[in-house]
């Protein structure tokens, strides 16, 4: 079976289930919520709506705000097209689909290639739907309390770019995650527990050690966030006047490309060529 091929009869299998849209919904509710919630309290904090001294929170400026918004799609959104990934290739193993996979695409590379090439498709377009979730109600908010939008700004539209590269990047992760740990729910539970606990403290500690802090900048999700080019975390630090420079945008993606690729390698050379059942 041709590149062509393999990818198309990737997509299928992906579009013919529910899976991708039970996913893309929760994604918009979640994402949409919650860059709907904090637009309106940030903003009346920023306004004076919401006195200062009355919630436990800095002020951030109301330039900052519109930025930190948008990147809710990723900073708290980058589970999915993680989750995306990884489901991608352990769907096969808990299926018990990969064998005739393997027979339709003998050469494995072939196999594998055509699934990284289905998930960047995937990952641009849960991209698109995060970016519609979070500026759609977030700017709407912002403008109401009469804060300006910066949608007419080529800055704001090159970071809602870099959001859907930071999905399809966060795909390729999963992907390699996926080849790598056969076991369906251990992969998800490993991931979900780094991504919404472990990588969450140890930024948190690297905001009050400094030992740690350059070394965190590395984490996927730091790297993702300065691809980006803003963040809830960044934005609530230098609120508080704890800054800790993150890598240049470009950096924070070749960073990212970095784990994907190396998950993927390792997933290919110690199990992806492995016999199956």
């Amino acid at each position: 079976m041709s590149l062509a091929n393999a990818t198309r009869s990737e997509l299928t299998k992906q579009f013919s289930t529910s899976m991708w849209w039970i996913l893309a919904l929760v994604l918009v509710v979640y994402v949409g919520s919650t860059a709907g919630g904090l637009a309106g309290f940030f903003g009346a904090l920023a306004t004076g709506a919401i006195p200062a001294g009355d919630a436990n929170a800095p002020a951030i400026p109301e330039e900052v705000l519109p930025p930190l918004i948008y990147s809710l799609a990723t900073a708290v959104g980058y589970i999915f097209p993680l989750l995306i990934g990884t489901l991608l290739v352990t769907g096969e193993f808990r299926h018990k689909t990969l064998t005739p996979t393997f027979l339709a695409t003998p050469r494995r590379g072939v196999a594998l290639t055509g699934k990284l090439l289905a998930g960047i498709l995937m990952g641009a377009v849960y991209g698109a739907v995060a970016v519609v979730a979070t500026v759609g109600p977030g700017a709407g908010i912002l403008a109401a309390l009469g804060i300006g939008t910066q949608l007419d700004d080529s800055d704001t539209w090159a970071m809602i770019g870099r959001i859907v590269i930071a999905f399809v990047l966060w795909v390729l992760v999963g992907v390699g995650v996926g080849t790598l740990v056969r076991n369906q729910v251990a992969a998800v539970v490993g991931v979900i527990a780094f991504t919404q606990f472990l990588e969450p403290i140890l930024r948190t500690v690297a905001g009050f050690v400094d030992s740690v802090a350059d070394a965190a900048r590395f984490l996927p999700g730091a790297a993702s966030d300065a691809l980006v080019g803003a963040s809830i975390y960044s934005s609530l630090n230098s609120a508080t006047g704890d800054t800790v420079a993150p890598l240049e945008w470009w950096a924070g993606g070749l960073v990212l490309l970095a784990y994907g690729t190396v998950l993927l390698l390792l997933g290919y050379l110690f199990s992806w060529r492995r016999d199956v059942s």
